[in-house]
Order: structure tokens, then sequence, then C-alpha cells
């Protein structure tokens, strides 16, 4: 029995303590950008990102995430583009609609705000590791919304060529820069906030 203040305290701060948090899609997005024959560094856009994060302040190493990406919101501001980066010669979206990651272990950054936070990227029927830099950016009460918020900045690079989408290297760069923001709000306050909106249509 002396062991179950030891026992209780390990819980206590432990992963059941973390807040299950649901990323917003209006505010959860990844910007693109690569290397075009060296004149220019053209960028492309992929909104409404839906998925779940798992998330501690206390111990946020313990954190877990995981989100997908509808790459038919994926968008350069230039139609033909646009169509091209969507066809089979590149994404194949009408095959593979989706690009997701899943966490598998969160490490200190640098900074006490900043995490490397590695896991799975899947795209193009392709899954390869994949770590972020991630920046904590906020935490605490959206003052619209009053419901518990955590907000994430991310940055990451990553080869083309390694998930089938090679066409045109060297010409085109095959290296692709990501920049990542994302904001969650804590999940069941969340839902009611949602449906409450709906039922006011």
């Amino acid at each position: 029995m002396k062991s179950f203040p030891l026992l209780a305290g390990l819980l206590l701060t432990g992963p059941v303590l973390a807040t299950t948090y649901t990323l917003e899609p209006n505010y959860t997005q990844v910007v693109l950008s690569w290397d075009h024959l060296g004149y220019s560094f053209p960028t492309a856009q992929i909104a409404q990102g839906k998925g779940t994060l798992e998330f501690d302040p206390k111990v946020p190493t313990q954190a877990k995430v995981s989100v997908s990406l509808p790459l038919a919101m994926m968008a350069t501001g230039v139609p033909d583009l646009d169509e091209h980066l969507k066809s089979e010669n590149f994404f194949d979206v009408a095959k593979y609609p989706e690009a997701s990651f899943t966490s598998t272990k969160v490490e200190p950054g640098t900074s006490p705000q900043r995490l490397r936070v590695s896991g799975n990227l899947r795209m193009h029927g392709v899954t390869k590791p994949v770590t972020l830099d991630v920046e904590i950016l906020k935490v605490g009460s959206n003052a619209r919304t009053g419901i518990a918020t955590v907000g994430f900045n991310a940055t990451t690079r990553l080869k083309r060529s390694d998930f089938g989408l090679g066409a045109f290297v060297p010409q085109v760069g095959d290296e692709v820069s990501l920049v990542i923001t994302c904001q969650g709000a804590e999940a069941k306050p969340y839902a009611l906030h949602l449906k409450s909106k709906e039922q006011k249509k």
C-alpha cells in the first residue's frame, strides 16, 4: 500500500493529463516551396487540414498528432499549374486524394518553445519518415470562443522524388520546403461550438 502514492503520482504526471484537441481546418495549412530552374521559388498552399492532437504543456514530449490534408485543396494561384500538380504527372489527386502525417516521437528542441516531432508522412501511396521543427506559439483560452486552444508552426524539408513525385528533376528542384501552421481547440467544447453554430444557420 505504501507504493500507492508513488504510483498515483506517476499516473498523474503521464499522458492521462493530456488534453485532446481537434485541429481547426480553417487554421491548419501547409505552404510548399520549390526551386524552378533556379529562376524562382513558386509556392502552393494546402488548406483545410483535419486531425487530432494530444498535448499537455507540462510534458510536451508526450504529445501525439495525426493530421490529413485534402490535396484537392492545393492552390498556387495559377490555374494551369494547379491542374498540372493535381494530374497523374504529379500528385494524381484522383487516386491519392490525401496526404497524412502521424507522429511517432517528440523530442525537446533548441528552446523551451520548440520541439522535434518525428513521424510518418504518407503521400502519393508512399510512406516515409519526416521530422518537423515545431514552435509552440500559444496555449490558452481563445478570446473569441472561450475554448482552450493551442497553436503551432512547423517547418521541414523533403525530397519529392522519395514519394514518386520526381518529374523534371534536376531542372526543377527535388527538395521542397514546407511551412506548416495549425491551431487546435479542445475537442469536446469545440464540437459543441460547431453544433451551436450549425443550429443557428
